[in-house]
Order: C-alpha cells, then structure tokens, then sequence
C-alpha cells in the first residue's frame, strides 16, 4: 500500500469500501491486472445544467444559424435559435426512458457541427474551450469543475499500481486535451464516443479529417465492448452515475478477483446538484446487488477546487 486516501473524503462506509478493495488488490493481484475505468460526464466532472461538450457543441450551432438562418425549422438548431435549453435537457431524460428520437436529432447536430474539420483544427477548438470557457451557473472556469474527490481517487489508484482510463459517453476527442492536466490521465487512455474519420495523403504528413457519421457511441452496453477492444482486460474497478454506466459497472466483476462498482448518487443542491433522473435503474442495481454508492452530500466532504484557478495552472 502506498498513501493514504484524501481527506476529500468523509470517514463512511464508500471510504472504507475504497480503502478495504485498494489494500486486498494490492495484496492480492499483480499491477498488470489493476485496470480502473471511470465514466466522466458526471462522475470525474459537473455535468449539469447541461454537459459540458453539449455547450461546446451548442455554439458551434449558433454559429452555424447565424450564417445559414434556414437551419432555424430543424432541430437542434432550432433549440438554440429559440433559447430553448429545456429541450436538450428533456431529451436525455427520453432517452434512458428508451425513446431516442430527440437524440438521434441531436446526432445530427453534433455531427454537422464539426464535419470536414481535420483533426488538429478540432483539437485547438475543443482545447481552447475547456481553458477558457465558463461553467453557467458555479461561476468557476469547467477545468475547474472536475470532482476533487475523484481526483483524489485517481491519484491514490495510480499510487497503488492501478493504471486508470476514461471510458466515456462523450466525445474521445473533446476531452483528449485536458485529461492528463485534470486527472493525469494520459489521451491514450481516453475511451469515447466518435465520429468516423477519412485520411487523405498530400505529400507533407497528409490530413485526418472528421466525417458526418457516427463510428460508435460509447454509452449503455457498448461500453463493456470498448473497454475490451482497449484494454483486453476486465477492470477491477469502475465508476459511474447514470444507467448508461450500467452495462460497464456489471461487467467490472472478477470471481477470482476483488472488484469495487462506485456510483456517484448526485443529492447536494447546495454545493453541485440534486438529481436521480437517468439513474434510476442503476441505483436500483446498486441496491438490490451491493454496488458501492457514493452520496456527494454525505461521502464527499469538498466537492470543487476552493482555489480561484483550476489546480493544475
């Protein structure tokens, strides 16, 4: 064993799960086999009032609708001509309802607004972004908005042999930039959701550039899968906080091994946010199997760096 578990912290029964599977692991499994995932969107950082790609994303349709006002009939353009933010929001509660209408709507969206963009130009975008821009309402930078405890978590996981990935809902690309500065995880260690790419050859290095069409969407059970086509190994220990974290929280699961499944249940409206919806079914999973739940208001005794800047600059 290797450090300690950060204050962050509050003494309770998800520290003490944390600390008694860390101790066995190391006790028990070789360092080759200590594989953590961890989902992002709500689980490493603030994923509300809205995501923080789909506000990237939004004023790139902004922008789109200012130069082309026709785009104003179809959604989502339409959302964001008319303020509309509700919309973006209903859709992801039909969606963990089963109905993907809106968000195959949304699909087109996000694919039009980064289409025919080589990969670099995207990268500087997305970079520029996350530095730059302001999370709406906790008046912090969203660099800023990472979970201190997770980070926390991640740091003490690697102390201890663990080599840690991001298997997220979000885009690969859009959060590449930023992961080893919020969470030192390394871009090579990010799996994502992504569109599908074309390389053409120019004699000087030759372009990637992003296409107009899905390659996979890394939510619900396609998470497991990518996992593996990533890592080839099941992970010891997984975190998440929604249903879509479902599948990959079921699969973190060894008989021979000690395993750990965290879900993030988000209950502090003073400090972050107060919401089950797109959780239900995984916290019923969490109950009835034993999963450990990690209640922001009663397990996390900080929330966000108290300091003006993000804590990497």
């Amino acid at each position: 064993m290797t450090g300690q578990l950060s204050a962050s912290w509050r003494p309770g029964a998800a520290r003490q799960a944390i600390i008694a599977f860390v101790e066995r692991t190391v006790a028990e499994v070789p360092v080759e086999e200590r594989v953590a995932v961890f989902d992002n969107d709500g689980t490493l950082w603030c994923e509300k009032p809205l995501p923080v790609q789909l506000d990237f994303i939004n004023r790139r349709l902004a922008e789109m609708v200012a130069a082309e006002p026709g785009l104003r009939e179809r959604q989502p353009w339409k959302a964001i001509a008319e303020h509309d933010l509700a919309w973006f929001g209903a859709l992801m509660a039909q969606h963990y309802a089963g109905d993907d209408t809106d968000v195959r709507l949304l699909l087109v969206g996000i694919l039009a607004a980064y289409a025919d963009i080589n990969i670099e130009d995207f990268e500087q975008r997305a970079d520029e972004f996350l530095r730059t821009a302001q999370h709406p309402t906790l008046g912090r930078s969203y660099l800023d908005c990472a979970y201190v405890p997770m980070v926390d978590l991640l740091e003490y996981l690697s102390a201890n042999g663990f080599t840690n990935y991001i298997a997220s809902g979000g885009g690969r690309d859009f959060i590449r930039p930023v992961t080893q500065d919020m969470y030192g995880i390394a871009r090579e260690r990010v799996i994502g959701s992504t569109s599908s790419f074309t390389y053409t050859g120019d004699g000087d290095g030759g372009a990637i550039m992003r296409r107009a069409e899905v390659d996979y969407l890394d939510d619900g059970a396609e998470k497991p899968v990518r996992i593996w086509n990533r890592i080839g190994r099941r992970p010891l220990i997984a975190a998440g906080n929604s249903n879509g974290d479902l599948p990959m929280l079921e699969f973190t699961h060894r008989a021979d091994r000690p395993t750990l499944r965290l879900l993030v249940r988000h209950d502090d409206a003073d400090r972050e946010f107060d919401y089950t919806a797109g959780a239900e079914q995984a916290l019923e999973r969490a109950r009835t199997d034993g999963w450990t739940v990690v209640s922001i208001k009663d397990d996390w005794a900080e929330v966000f760096s108290t300091t003006d800047q993000p804590s990497f600059l």
